[in-house]
């Protein structure tokens, strides 16, 4: 077959890369995924960086809270009465006696380090808040998808369970559980097993919220063509759930898992405040918030600091979040 005078082989088979990068001074353009989208568009807001920068920290101030404690601190369990006014029973010197070799100052009383005491209950906080968000995602996940997804009998049963937790009393079963139970399970000592114990309460009450969610994104999804044409090709509702729909949930499903761990953190933090957390002497900021209301007006250091670092964390957690959700918007500018 003729191809004329003006038809060129080599023109039809040159790609604008090809002819881009024949040209001096001149780069192809190169595709980018959606991944490296939302990382370039989270890199350059600043205030979500700087959130994720303090709990990266926290993260790594919790894994390291034995190294740090023997560095730069003293045992929890360690009483340091010669710190006290024998008299008023509050830390020599100001500030709490914050020092060199009291980062953070003395309890009133006892005397026991409190940048320690701020390190392992970082331990405990982190620890609840992570793994409740974990049991919500992954409750919330499945019951979503089968419920959108579903519908008919199965979508009204979840929803009217949904509709249950999310309307019941929340904090008072937990105090009610929580003063019921033993305080060792498992031979997991006092504080991990009311970790435990935590973690199942907070986050059996908290997937709901994850779950309607992810159901009214199922709902949209569901009908969308590459469900059709995976219904079309024989495939099963459990390979169109995990394998179809859940990957195009994975970015509102993972922006509220970073909004939802400050919300845990605070809910640990009140039920260790109202005496029905983590045990003492084990340390949580919480525990130390509600031990520090006897001693707030004399020593207001030794409510500040828990204070703050609770604030802190929740912020920077919401920050971060919000930064991250904007990233993954599609549609935001």
């Amino acid at each position: 077959m003729s191809l004329g005078p003006e038809a060129s082989v080599t023109d039809e088979s040159t790609t604008p890369a090809a002819d881009a990068a024949d040209r001096p001074g001149e780069k192809a353009v190169a595709g980018r995924s959606l991944k490296q989208i939302a990382w370039r568009r989270l890199k350059k807001d600043k205030v979500a960086m700087a959130g994720a920068i303090v709990v990266i920290f926290l993260i790594l101030v919790a894994i390291l809270a034995p190294v740090l404690t023997r560095l730069f601190g003293h045992p929890i369990d360690e009483y340091h009465t010669d710190k006290i006014d024998p008299t008023l029973g509050t830390p020599i010197g100001r500030l709490g006696g914050i020092s060199w070799d009291f980062l953070f100052g003395v309890e009133p009383q006892s005397g026991r380090d409190i940048f320690s005491r701020i390190l392992y209950g970082a331990q405990t906080s982190l620890s609840v808040a992570f793994l409740s968000a974990f049991v919500s995602t992954i409750l919330g996940s499945v019951f979503g998808l089968m419920a959108g997804f579903l519908g008919g009998w199965v979508d009204a049963t979840i929803s009217r369970v949904m509709d249950f937790l999310l309307a019941f009393p929340q904090l008072l079963f937990a105090i009610a559980l929580l003063s019921v139970l033993p305080d060792e399970l498992f031979g997991l000592g006092d504080r991990w097993s009311r970790v435990l114990v935590l973690v199942g309460v907070i986050g059996f009450f908290g997937w709901p919220y994850i779950g309607r969610i992810v159901r009214g994104q199922t709902l949209s999804l569901r009908e969308r063509e590459f469900v059709e044409a995976s219904r079309s090709l024989g495939a099963r509702s459990g390979r169109i759930l995990f394998r179809e729909l859940l990957p195009n949930l994975a970015a509102p499903i993972l922006v509220y898992t970073t909004l939802i761990i400050p919300t845990n953190i605070l809910t640990e933090a009140a039920l260790s405040f109202l005496g029905v957390g983590i045990p003492p002497p084990n340390p949580s900021w919480g525990g130390m918030l509600s031990d520090a209301v006897t001693f707030y007006q004399i020593d207001p250091m030794y409510m500040i600091i828990p204070g703050g670092v609770i604030f802190l964390t929740v912020l920077a957690f919401n920050l971060f979040g919000d930064g991250l959700r904007d990233a993954l918007d599609p549609k935001a500018r």
